[in-house]
């Protein structure tokens, strides 16, 4: 697997971490709106960012880790490559939402709030994606929207992804 220089890209996200924190003024008040924030931009809450904030904030780090653990929209471990989220509002619930779910933590080896070993998958739930009419519906990454889902398409979604890995880039060749 190639990839950059983690220790590299850590310093940068810690510096932009830093960065984005200073934006908020050091109020209490700001703790959940800074929580989302650095979650946006890292995709999770990593317990140096929790660091972070909580000097920012002038607050000991283990309240700041009590609030982001009491609610359940942050994630404390990187996400996968291709995060999952399965719509349970009303619509998708009523419809089959939670099949979906088990479908997916089946498929994966993997239960909702995890990731897999290889870091490919990440499976989560979400209160509601506002693509009601399409229940029950499962968001793959931020923009693929699959809508009237069962469970055989959690199988035909894995098996594209399968062959999308497994063809060689184009144009990308080091002849």
């Amino acid at each position: 697997m190639h990839g950059a220089n983690p220790n590299g890209d850590d310093e940068q996200l810690q510096k932009d971490i830093d960065l984005l924190v200073r934006t908020f003024p050091p109020r209490q008040e700001n703790l959940i709106p800074l929580l989302q924030a650095v979650q946006a931009k890292m995709g999770y809450l990593s317990p140096s960012a929790m660091q972070t904030i909580a000097s920012h904030l002038n607050m000991p780090k283990g309240k700041v880790f009590g609030v982001a653990t009491f609610f359940r929209q942050f994630r404390f471990s990187p996400p996968g490559k291709h995060p999952i989220k399965v719509c349970l509002g009303t619509a998708c619930h009523l419809r089959g939402g939670n099949i979906i779910l088990e479908e997916w933590e089946r498929q994966l080896h993997i239960r909702e709030g995890e990731v897999t070993e290889d870091r490919r998958f990440s499976l989560d739930r979400v209160a509601c994606v506002g693509c009601c009419a399409l229940a029950p519906v499962v968001v793959i990454g931020t923009k693929d929207v699959r809508g009237n889902m069962s469970p055989t398409a959690v199988e035909g979604i894995l098996l594209q992804f399968s062959l999308k890995d497994s063809k060689p880039e184009s144009g990308n060749s080091e002849e």
